[in-house]
């Protein structure tokens, strides 16, 4: 029972561990290798793409941003509950490959996020997207894009897994 939990929950784990290293990973070199931290913008593919330095104290564009300490820590303890939410979820019902993927860019990416609250206070934000002629005030992160993917896809696909939980415990 425990090994096909464990094994239910592969997709659940992978996915997150990656998210999460990609977006360490890019953080660091944007904003630390490429200096964005001190340059603040760098033109990559104007005016489609840009990284653009915005430290983040709220939540997504700067939602609930206060800069008191206490809204830092309100801040992680919410990503780690939903995260812890979300696992527990995953690891109760059965759910489908989709669903579980899905989890896991949502639990990678607000694990990400939270490491950027614990060291730096605030969420490193740099990409900026645009197009001609309308400008994005906005930055997001991998961490951002895996959270909104994440969440939509369990909205899609959690409950996939039951039908076929339900058809292998009538044949057993």
């Amino acid at each position: 029972m425990a090994q096909a939990k464990t094994k239910s929950m592969r997709a659940v784990i992978w996915t997150a561990a990656v998210i999460f290293v990609l977006d360490q990973l890019s953080k660091y070199i944007v904003v630390h290798l490429m200096q964005l931290d001190r340059k603040l913008q760098i033109d990559v593919l104007p005016p489609w793409l840009q990284f653009r330095m915005a430290w983040n104290q709220g939540i997504n564009f700067g939602l609930f941003a206060n800069s008191a300490d206490i809204m830092r820590w309100v801040l992680i303890a919410l990503a780690l509950a939903i995260s812890t939410w979300v696992w527990i979820w995953m690891q109760r019902e059965p759910q489908g490959v989709r669903a579980r993927i899905a989890a896991g860019l949502l639990i990678g990416g607000a694990l990400g996020n939270v490491l950027d609250r614990v060291l730096y206070g605030a969420v490193a934000d740099f990409l900026n997207m645009s197009v001609p002629g309308l400008a994005n005030p906005f930055s997001f992160n991998v961490a951002d894009i895996a959270i909104f993917a994440g969440a939509i896809g369990l909205v899609l696909f959690a409950g996939e897994g039951k039908d076929a939980a339900k058809a292998r415990g009538k044949r057993g």
